[in-house]
């Protein structure tokens, strides 16, 4: 039996799932079996058309041919974290602002089928494996394609950060990012970390509005443990939160620590475009 084609929309972006439709249909047309699972929304009536079907993830998950992501990064990311026991590719139409992580816009979209037919080139993403440690014990776990971010909930929060058993930095501040080197185009860069190209493996740990003026980005290989302690909280409030999800609460000496996963993320690209080229287009001021 002919493995599906799972379109992955998000319907809040993909307003009446037009382009999720239009999707099912090239493909359907072209011989293609499709399933329809949206990343959000999947019960909210008000969002899927009565004339769509959906398929269970668990149905997939393990047995798509190719998954098509339509939304924006996020969406992308949070498809990611889903399946991330698998390395069945994953394709991108970009909904969203930016998209540094989507291959295709919206008006590209019959380029699906050469994706269907296997021609495209897979970018092998590095993952992280994040712990949360209090008084010894682990009690979060997580894995993440884009970040770890923890940061203070309105405060400024003292941290730690080593790499393996040797200091990187201590300040006080907002807090610290341990990106990926595809979150490196994400809120690492924003907090003014360095632009990493998507397939290399490296840490990128970028403080957040340090009081400290000797703050610096690093850029460290995959082979270390980070590990970032939250000291001194007392009364203030800070979070870990991967990939962008609803943060974990942090108590005073907690350690968060990330490590390169044995898991990787299979995205695919096509066409000729390369990554400088789409990253210059990207960040460009306009002014619509």
């Amino acid at each position: 039996m002919a493995k599906p084609i799972v379109l992955c929309p998000n319907p809040y972006r993909d307003c009446g799932l037009e382009l999720t439709k239009k999707a099912r249909d090239i493909l359907l047309v072209n011989g293609y079996k499709v399933a329809i699972c949206p990343v959000f929304g999947a019960h909210d009536a008000s969002v899927i058309p009565g004339d769509v079907e959906l398929t269970a993830w668990s149905a997939v998950a393990d047995r798509a041919a190719l998954f098509i992501i339509i939304g924006g990064d996020g969406t992308i990311l949070h498809t990611a974290r889903y399946l991330n026991h698998t390395e069945i590719p994953m394709l991108g139409v970009n909904l969203g602002t930016k998209g540094f992580m989507a291959s295709l816009e919206p008006e590209d979209l019959e380029l699906i089928l050469d994706a269907a037919a296997g021609n495209y080139s897979s970018s092998l993403r590095m993952m992280i494996d994040v712990e949360l440690i209090r008084n010894g014990e682990v009690i979060y776990k997580d894995v993440g394609l884009n970040d770890a971010v923890i940061h203070g909930m309105g405060d400024c929060i003292k941290l730690t950060a080593w790499c393996d058993d040797e200091r990187i930095m201590s300040y006080s501040g907002d807090g610290i990012i341990v990106s990926t080197p595809t979150g490196s185009t994400g809120y690492s860069m924003s907090a003014g970390g360095p632009i990493v190209e998507p397939e290399a493996k490296n840490f990128i740990i970028s403080p957040i509005c340090a009081h400290y003026i000797g703050s610096r980005s690093f850029v460290l290989s995959p082979y270390h443990t980070i590990a970032v302690k939250a000291e001194k909280l007392h009364d203030r409030r800070a979070y870990v939160s991967v990939d962008g999800t609803d943060g974990f609460e942090l108590a005073n000496e907690d350690i968060v620590v990330v490590r390169n996963s044995a898991r990787i993320a299979n995205l695919i690209y096509l066409g000729e475009r390369s990554f400088y080229d789409s990253t210059f287009d990207k960040l460009q001021y306009r002014v619509d």
